[in-house]
């Protein structure tokens, strides 16, 4: 992942650790001082707020003990490969899309940020400017053509 993901990751599990975690204790003793929690539904609420949120601290702990963060300023823009970003042109429509291939955890299309291993993000990686690229979407086939490479932003 790249070091803007590792330290957006840090933050949130930061989130939950020192925000999140103990407002939830505390929904979980306000349910508990109504009474009978057995059809409390501001307890069960509670509590299934609170295992989502154990599992998201686990799972992101998780992703930082095995990532590996890439010192992407260093990259060649020769080929696509992760951390760079890909202006592409729909060969269909000619309309110019603009992704920056990085980490699943990082990933949001609508902010330009795309998976490397999404369909997209593998077709493109090591393919160079003026290389057409198709790729298998649920709507068909699409065909791109990667018009430039720049680093990073």
């Amino acid at each position: 992942m790249t070091e803007r993901g590792h330290a957006a990751l840090q933050e949130e599990l930061r989130q939950l650790k020192t925000v999140d975690r103990p407002e939830i204790v505390k929904a979980i003793k306000v349910a508990r001082a109504h009474g009978d929690i057995s059809e409390n539904a501001e307890y069960h609420a509670a509590k299934e707020q609170q295992g989502m949120a154990e599992a998201r601290i686990r799972l992101i702990e998780d992703h930082l003990a095995r990532a590996e963060v890439v010192e992407i300023s260093s990259l060649d823009l020769d080929r696509v490969r992760f951390g760079t970003t890909v202006v592409l042109q729909d060969s269909e429509s000619g309309v110019e899309v603009t992704y920056t291939i990085v980490g699943e955890d990082e990933a949001d299309v609508s902010k330009g940020l795309l998976s490397v291993t999404s369909p997209v993000g593998r077709a493109l990686i090591g393919k160079q400017v003026d290389d057409e690229v198709s790729v298998a979407v649920p709507a068909g086939t699409k065909i791109y053509e990667i018009r430039d490479l720049r680093a990073m932003a």
